[in-house]
């Protein structure tokens, strides 16, 4: 390691190729990148390579990551989704919440840590990871799914609550030394001051200037991006000067660019600067931690591990169950909590600066982070295989009236029955059902987002809300004089732990000896004869279809 420690700059650079090489491998395994840049701290520690000597930059660029991360979360906190948080999503996170944090504080004090340590790695359990869930349930084109929708609603809830701790976090042993106990009301009292006057600067921000700014600011990406960072940045070193933390002001910057039109624009724009950045917090964190020390760790790791993956799923089953969510909804959705998130890591490294906990008990949430993040990604990515093996024994979870879900079907049903049924009403599905009906033919369109179900009903169109991945939806799906069924459900890259909804669709029409034609969709030319050798009648090309009526079109109008 000579030669690297001789330059900063040759530190960088093994540290980059470093993040690459171990960021490919776990792209082969499937992993997020989270895990990747976990392990690359690690690996870059004193404890293995060594890598890292310029201690003081690491911790600039780590500072800078976490102020906008917090910011990216504040951007989705717009004090609007405070008001529009439905039961389900406030029931289901709170209840996951208290949970998660009272037993696991029971589970570490049965392992002796200490009353502080506990609770400081109960409340770490609590946390999952928003950009692994939402990320992965982008990649199976579930986030508008049912309960993909209640998922995300839940980690609205967590995110607040994470604010909540950050908050109480900054309260507490900022700037207190052994012996100035008598100051800490005075203390405490002087930070809360200071946030009251920064959080009243802020909302003023946001009631008079954040709007008009940003707009004009928006005539330039460059600067947009420049401006978002310098912001973050700003708020991060104001609240760290006023008493509290950085963490908190980087948070509060971003809250106040939620009202915003433009906040979308900022999130895409920062999104890969943020998982850059992040990189130097995990290199950072590998610094702090000590090999030697973390195989006594490993017991309470798998101790914990086992209760994050099991037990948050349980707590969100049992909760939606009462609800009155199918038992499927609810495995669905519990187990996209059955991981923590980087926030866990963050939320610990900021008790060891404050001294409330120390290196073990951040490698014990470092090494709960990588098994729990490493194998939920499975779980979650399989989640319907699971769900079928695990059918059976799920019962319990369910009511004998599950009467939230239910009503999301009831609706009046043509008897007559149809001639087409349409899966998928996105853009092409709803197209096809418009054409259909105009040329007279009465068609059912098939969604798994109930706002979409909910639309096209008021319309005056039939609706059912399903999912093709759902046996007992396809079971029950009236099918009696139905000519055609068509799957018009957006195309993506399926990989081979994703199933395609086309076969499940093929293969449930099967099961029930459906006797019409089937079409699929494909934006791919190669899938063409693979899809007609599994059963398909006949094979939509969405963009050489339009094409053909494109070129038509034109070629009509030609002039001479």
């Amino acid at each position: 390691m000579e030669l690297i420690n001789s330059s900063p700059f040759y530190e960088w650079a093994a540290l980059l190729a470093l993040a690459a090489f171990v960021g490919f491998i776990g792209l082969q395994l499937r992993q997020p990148m989270v895990v990747s840049f976990i392990a690359v701290g690690v690996l870059a520690g004193p404890s293995a390579l060594d890598i890292v000597q310029e201690h003081d930059n690491i911790e600039l660029m780590a500072e800078l990551g976490i102020a906008v991360l917090l910011f990216l979360v504040g951007l989705k906190l717009d004090l609007k989704l405070v008001r529009t948080l439905g039961v389900v999503a406030l029931a289901t996170g709170l209840g996951q919440v208290l949970f998660t944090s009272l037993f696991g504080f029971l589970i570490a004090l049965a392992l002796g840590m200490s009353v502080t340590a506990a609770l400081y790695v109960a409340v770490a359990l609590t946390f999952s990871s928003t950009i692994i869930i939402v990320k992965l349930l982008s990649d199976k084109r579930e986030v508008d799914s049912l309960h993909g929708r209640i998922a995300i609603g839940f980690l609205i809830v967590q995110d607040l609550v994470v604010v909540l701790a950050m908050m109480v976090l900054s309260s507490f042993g900022i700037g207190a030394t052994e012996g100035d106990n008598g100051d800490a009301l005075a203390r405490v009292a002087g930070i809360l001051v200071n946030g009251a006057a920064m959080l009243l600067l802020v909302l003023l921000f946001i009631r008079y200037l954040a709007t008009p700014l940003v707009g004009r600011i928006a005539h330039s990406q460059e600067l947009m991006v420049t401006f978002a960072i310098a912001w973050a940045a700003l708020l991060a070193a104001a609240g760290h000067y006023l008493g509290f933390s950085k963490e908190l002001g980087g948070l509060l910057a971003g809250i106040s660019l939620a009202s915003t039109p433009y906040r979308e624009a900022i999130v895409a724009r920062l999104g890969s600067l943020r998982d850059f950045l992040l990189l130097f917090f995990f290199i950072s964190l590998g610094t702090q931690l000590d090999l030697s020390l973390l195989g006594a760790q490993i017991g309470p790791a798998l101790v914990f591990s086992l209760f994050v993956l099991v037990g948050n799923p349980l707590i969100v089953m049992v909760i939606m169950g009462v609800l009155g969510y199918r038992k499927r909804t609810g495995f669905l959705a519990g187990l996209t909590v059955a991981q923590i998130s980087e926030f866990s890591l963050i939320f610990m490294a900021m008790g060891m600066t404050l001294g409330h906990v120390d290196a073990e008990a951040l490698g014990l949430v470092t090494l709960v982070g990588l098994i729990t993040i490493a194998l939920s990604v499975y779980m979650i990515t399989w989640s319907h295989l699971l769900y079928r093996l695990l059918e059976p024994v799920l019962g319990i979870f369910e009511r004998d009236n599950p009467q939230r879900e239910a009503s999301l079907a009831d609706q009046e049903v043509d008897d007559r029955g149809y001639d087409v049924v349409v899966f998928g009403l996105g853009r092409y599905g709803m197209a096809i059902s418009r054409f259909l009906e105009e040329q007279g033919y009465s068609v059912l369109g098939v969604d798994f987002n109930p706002e979409v179900v909910r639309r096209f009903r008021d319309w005056g169109k039939q609706a059912l809300y399903g999912d093709a991945a759902d046996p007992e939806f396809m079971a029950s799906l009236p099918l009696q004089g139905v000519k055609w069924v068509v799957c018009a459900l957006p195309q993506h890259d399926l990989g081979v732990t994703h199933e395609d909804p086309r076969l499940l669709i093929l293969n449930g029409l099967r099961g029930r000896q459906f006797e019409g034609r089937i079409a699929l969709a494909s934006h791919y030319s190669q899938d063409i004869e693979g899809l007609h050798d599994k059963g398909a009648d006949l094979v939509l090309s969405p963009f050489t279809d339009a094409a053909e009526l494109a070129v038509a079109k034109l070629v009509a109008n030609m002039r001479p």
